[in-house]
């Protein structure tokens, strides 16, 4: 089996608080370090409708607007990051959504005190991750390609 067939993609957004705070290249320094591969990016202003979209889940909910206001009020970094069970190391490197529930080491434990800014936003599973990326990136966006220490990293 090749690694490309068991390759997951996952969203990273780092919101705006992380963007504010300059934590960006933290971000994306840990996810280099722990083995994944980027594979897209941009530093971008989220519309109200990409908002409205993403956080389709909530509508109705009390936190939903804002939620919108908040990620929209400031620029986010949008990245796509690919690996061998990508979204539950993304996840694990990100921390618990609750800051204060965050391992040690973890971004949010290192860099946050409560979940309404807690920096980063990463896709929960397989098929979120999908639909997440295409709504964020079209293809041509994404860009394939091989690290010379892929074959280090991947078995």
């Amino acid at each position: 089996m090749l690694m490309e067939d068991i390759v997951e993609r996952t969203l990273v957004l780092v919101k705006p608080d992380g963007v504010q705070r300059g934590l960006v290249g933290e971000v994306i320094s840990r996810l280099e370090r722990r083995g994944l591969r980027l594979v897209a990016a941009k530093f971008m202003q989220v519309s109200q409708e990409l908002a409205e979209t993403h956080y389709a889940i909530h509508k109705g909910k009390p936190f939903y607007e804002g939620l919108i206001r908040y990620i929209t009020s400031a620029p986010v970094m949008a990245m796509v990051w690919e690996g061998p069970n990508a979204i539950a190391a993304v996840r694990q490197t990100m921390g618990s959504t609750r800051p204060t529930e965050a391992a040690p080491g973890s971004l949010r434990h290192d860099f946050a005190l409560e979940v309404g800014r807690n920096l980063t936003h990463a896709s929960d599973s397989v098929e979120n991750g999908q639909k997440e990326v295409s709504l964020w990136f079209t293809p041509g966006e994404l860009i394939a390609w091989q690290r010379d220490t892929d074959r280090w990293i991947f078995e």
